[in-house]
């Protein structure tokens, strides 16, 4: 199964910025299809954004115009630029692989995530 390691939360102001990686192993990487997720207390996990292997992205409508998802396929890693935070996007996020944009199997297990806390 596929490793992966979030970094890079923690706490910030609303309006402030953040960025996420998410490093990933597996000699295949650059043929994934590269996913951001987050999940709130007593919520669902949610998708944020999406990469796939071609570079194409996609947003949930909460991260549209704030958050960036890019990948480095040299590092194995990808990334959530987060910016204009507010309140409701603290949760603790995830990111996941899969083989293709089509595709409904997840490639690696759900760690720890890493705290995303937008507070005062």
């Amino acid at each position: 199964q596929v490793q992966l390691v979030e970094s890079g939360g923690g706490l910030v102001q609303p309006g402030g910025s953040l960025r996420l990686s998410c490093a990933a192993s597996g000699r295949t990487f650059s043929s994934y299809t590269m996913g951001w997720f987050r999940q709130a207390p007593g919520k669902e996990r949610e998708l944020v954004a999406t990469i796939t292997s071609g570079g194409s992205t996609y947003y949930a409508y909460s991260g549209k115009g704030r958050f960036t998802i890019s990948r480095d396929n040299a590092k194995n890693t990808v990334y959530l630029q987060m910016n204009s935070l507010k309140s409701e996007d603290t949760a603790v996020y995830y990111c996941n692989a899969r083989v293709g944009p089509m595709s409904s199997v997840d490639l690696g297990s759900w760690g720890q995530g890493t705290q995303v806390t937008v507070w005062e």
